[in-house]
């Protein structure tokens, strides 16, 4: 059996690999070792010897001095399950809401206190999208978050509101009973909305996306500039974009397109 000390040394090790991995932005062309150093916050000697094991084990590509995300990540992202599911069904719905409503949209799973963005679609004339495919938001803060937490259990949104509500713009709601009760609404068949909570100039009504079977599998959302976006015109699509894919997510659904 591995000893207490090589095992906290083995976590210690992944901690900061992580870190590497996570450095690295959709707007990334490569990045030298000074800067992963100083994004990762980790000494440049150790993200050099950390950067040589992963280019090794195919999780990063060195070209020349720069350093890219490697194939053996996007691989592995594949066999996450539910989001592959998810995301293959869903596109063909997302891209008839885009049309019908002209804004960007989203389709994003809860991971704890954050929500995933799993897909990402630009509207025709939207303002550019909050997060990017892979990125992460914060549950509380955002439409998609509040579609999902309004339908989780007691002790779940418990836990999210006792953590605290972080602040990421002046409009972002940080008082519990204040986002209790619009929880309670959205439990009862209301649409999840956020104006400028996360983003101040952008604003995004959702709805949380359950299987055939009740399952609570994501959220999915149009957003826009907040001047523009009309909550009430784009309702009704979105509500059938939830319900389109529910039916797909049943038996016999079509295969991903």
């Amino acid at each position: 059996m591995m000893h207490d000390s090589a095992a906290d040394d083995a976590l210690g090790v992944l901690d900061r690999m992580t870190c590497i991995l996570e450095a690295f932005d959709q707007d990334d062309h490569g990045l030298g070792i000074s800067e992963l150093a100083l994004r990762a916050g980790i000494p440049k000697s150790t993200v050099s010897r950390l950067v040589a094991t992963l280019v090794r084990q195919g999780y990063l590509e060195r070209d020349g001095k720069r350093i890219h995300l490697g194939l053996r990540l996007f691989e592995l992202g594949q066999l996450a399950e539910q989001p592959r599911e998810l995301r293959g069904v869903a596109l063909p719905v997302m891209a008839d809401l885009r049309a019908k409503t002209g804004e960007n949209v989203h389709l994003a799973i809860r991971d704890r206190s954050e929500m995933v963005c799993i897909a990402v679609m630009r509207g025709r004339a939207a303002a550019r999208p909050a997060v990017r495919t892979g990125g992460r938001l914060p549950i509380h803060a955002t439409a998609l978050g509040k579609a999902v937490l309004g339908h989780a259990p007691a002790a779940e949104v418990e836990a999210v509101l006792s953590h605290g509500l972080e602040t990421w713009t002046a409009r972002t709601i940080t008082d519990p009973v204040v986002l209790t009760r619009q929880l309670d609404e959205i439990r009862r068949g209301r649409l999840a909305t956020e104006a400028g909570e996360f983003a101040g100039t952008l604003s995004c009504v959702a709805t949380a996306v359950f299987a055939p079977a009740g399952r609570l599998m994501g959220a999915i959302s149009v957003s826009g500039c907040t001047e523009g976006l009309d909550a009430e015109r784009v309702a009704p699509d979105l509500r059938a974009a939830a319900l389109a894919l529910t039916r797909r997510l049943g038996p016999g659904r079509p295969g991903p397109a």
